[in-house]
């Protein structure tokens, strides 16, 4: 029975190793060189802020390299050039290649402490939800409305992450990424959340959000969103907080604000119908 079970996880192990050599056309496809873009004007920010500093940190080495190469090539001793040994030093040189990464910096200081501002501050918020981080699931309640559950890995990916198990993880849609009950929110709304843990810490990342705040025992974090786009969005538990940690993903469904106060009365209605059903 053991050897069975070993042989299981080798050719499991094997699978995936050769997939991932190979790579196949779904999983190609899903490979990107570059942060998203993102579902929140937040998250374009960020996304412009990353690319403004990454073309100016391309522009500094094209220069700097560019300057090494032409010494190396000019001043090369088969040309007949000769080190300087000396020690004289010019104060203008050193003036300018010390004011300039400077104003640089600064340059590029002022657009990260106005998103990073932007991010932190919360205000305006519409609604306001508490996310509660456990060992390995996550707990959200709708604060004021009477409303909240449990959202867990789905029973399928679940199922196929067992090493005694059939399933084939590669052809479970969402794969670790799927949840039982989704964190539900309208769009075009701003909503706070406030974040902790009632054991370990975890941490809460929706990278289509530009969010990941840690969830931290007897503390509360705050912050933010506002989706702009009903749809689906997948992210995961960013801090290791057991055996388990890679099977605490979160996902967020986004609906359009009329759908989501349907489902808010439906919410409504079950907690009633069940504290109804209790007290009989």
């Amino acid at each position: 029975m053991g050897r069975t079970v070993g042989n299981n996880r080798f050719t499991k192990c094997l699978a995936v190793l050769i997939t991932s050599l190979l790579g196949g056309g779904a999983a190609q496809a899903a490979w990107e060189l570059n942060m998203p873009v993102g579902a929140t004007d937040v998250s374009a920010k960020v996304f412009d802020l990353h690319m403004l500093i990454l073309w100016v940190c391309v522009a500094i080495g094209v220069l700097v390299f560019a300057a090494m190469i032409y010494c190396i090539v000019v001043f090369r001793k088969s040309k007949g050039a000769v080190a300087d040994t000396s020690i004289a030093h010019s104060n203008t040189a050193e003036f300018i290649w010390t004011v300039i990464p400077v104003l640089i910096l600064i340059a590029m200081a002022v657009p990260a402490a106005q998103t990073l501002v932007e991010i932190e501050v919360v205000r305006d918020t519409e609604m306001t939800i508490k996310i509660t981080g456990y060992q390995w699931k996550w707990e959200y309640e709708y604060v004021g409305e009477d409303v909240s559950f449990y959202s867990s890995l789905a029973s399928e990916s679940n199922a196929a992450r067992q090493l005694n198990t059939d399933i084939d993880p590669f052809e479970v849609e969402n794969y670790l990424l799927d949840v039982d009950k989704p964190l539900v929110v309208p769009a075009g709304t701003r909503i706070r959340y406030l974040i902790t843990s009632n054991d370990v810490l975890h941490a809460w990342w929706m990278p289509d959000f530009a969010v990941k705040k840690d969830a931290i025992p007897g503390f509360i974090n705050e912050g933010w969103f506002e989706v702009n786009e009903p749809g689906i969005y997948r992210g995961q538990c960013a801090e290791l907080c057991g055996k388990d940690h890679g099977f605490m993903p979160v996902v967020v469904e986004v609906l359009p604000k009329e759908e989501f106060d349907v489902w808010l009365a439906e919410k409504k209605g079950g907690v009633a119908r069940a504290a109804a059903t209790a007290n009989q």
